[in-house]
């Protein structure tokens, strides 16, 4: 479980973390989504322990720990894989994880089991004695998840972890995140929007330092449903001004944007059958009626405006 309270992070003059707050449920799998610059990475970037929030944070708590208090502690509850993945190419994949074990302080003797296990994890088991400079992309990730899940950590913080995969090996990796769902609280940063509606429970939305929106699944697919839009075009013998009249008039209908006889309408899927009936009854003659299903991408771009945001000093660029 993840607890943030009045979170804020401040660059020189810049501020990349305005008094943010949201929970990330345990066991949970947490869309963490906003434009480059909203300030995902320097969230990430705090509950590593990377950088100190400013004084004025009230609370972040990681698995039960005040990392305020105890960032040492807090910092152990934790696996990220980083959106720059860097690898030391020259050595082999169990000499990198046993390295990295023992700063995760897996004890020695546990060390070969500990690196096994993880790799078993990632499906990358016969990929222990290969040199990682000879490794795909794909398998490169699977390392990285291999490294974050060491020590077994309860959180995972993954930040774009598919970016630079083809599409079987982004299908791969996202069933592989599906295994870790219930084990690991994991937060996800990711602008594949359609990879955050199949693999999450929630969605945080971040934009410019600040939390516009936190939701479950069941809420934001109801917000699908009503979002949507129907294009209508009617034969020029329809009275447009009582078309346009009817159409405001329907309890399910948020907005009309009329262009002569063709009419842009924000609506749920029930108005469909209701304008065919409609239809039927006064006369007019449907020369197109068709459905336009809100997305998730559809919905961000409402939530976060089209004002794209220069990174912050210090690297921060999701």
């Amino acid at each position: 479980m993840i607890e943030i309270e009045d979170l804020s992070l401040t660059y020189g003059d810049r501020r990349a973390l305005d008094g943010i707050s949201f929970r990330v449920p345990a066991g949970a799998v947490t869309g963490f989504i906003g434009e480059n610059g909203a300030g995902k990475t320097s969230t990430f970037r705090v509950l590593t322990t990377w950088l100190l929030p400013d004084p004025e944070t009230q609370r972040v708590i990681v698995d039960g720990v005040d990392l305020l208090r105890d960032p040492q502690t807090a910092c152990t509850r934790v696996g990220v894989l980083p959106e720059q993945l860097a690898l030391p190419g020259e050595l082999r994949v169990a000499e990198f994880l046993r390295f990295r074990s023992g700063i995760k302080n897996v004890p020695s003797r546990q060390a070969r089991a500990e690196v096994s296990r993880v790799l078993e994890a990632v499906n990358a088991s016969d990929m222990e004695q290969r040199r990682i400079d000879t490794l795909s992309q794909g398998y490169r990730q699977r390392i990285g998840l291999a490294d974050a899940l060491l020590g077994d950590p309860p959180v995972l913080l993954l930040d774009e972890p598919t970016r630079g995969l083809d599409p079987r090996q982004i299908s791969q990796f996202r069933a592989l995140l599906d295994e870790l769902r219930g084990n690991h609280t994991l937060l996800l940063s990711s602008h594949v929007l359609g990879e955050v509606e199949q693999l999450c429970d929630r969605i945080c939305v971040i934009s410019k330092g600040k939390i516009r929106l936190e939701e479950d699944r069941e809420s934001w697919t109801q917000r699908l449903g009503k979002a949507g839009r129907w294009q209508l075009e009617l034969a020029p013998s329809a009275d447009a001004k009582k078309v346009t009249q009817w159409l405001n008039q329907q309890p399910e209908v948020q907005s009309v944007n009329r262009d002569q006889h063709h009419w842009s309408i924000q609506s749920d899927a029930a108005l469909g059958l209701r304008i065919g009936e409609k239809a039927l009854e006064e006369g007019w003659v449907i020369m197109e009626l068709r459905s336009e299903p809100a997305t998730l991408e559809s919905l961000f771009l409402e939530w976060t405006g089209s004002d794209s945001v220069a990174p912050v000093p210090g690297g921060e660029e999701s």
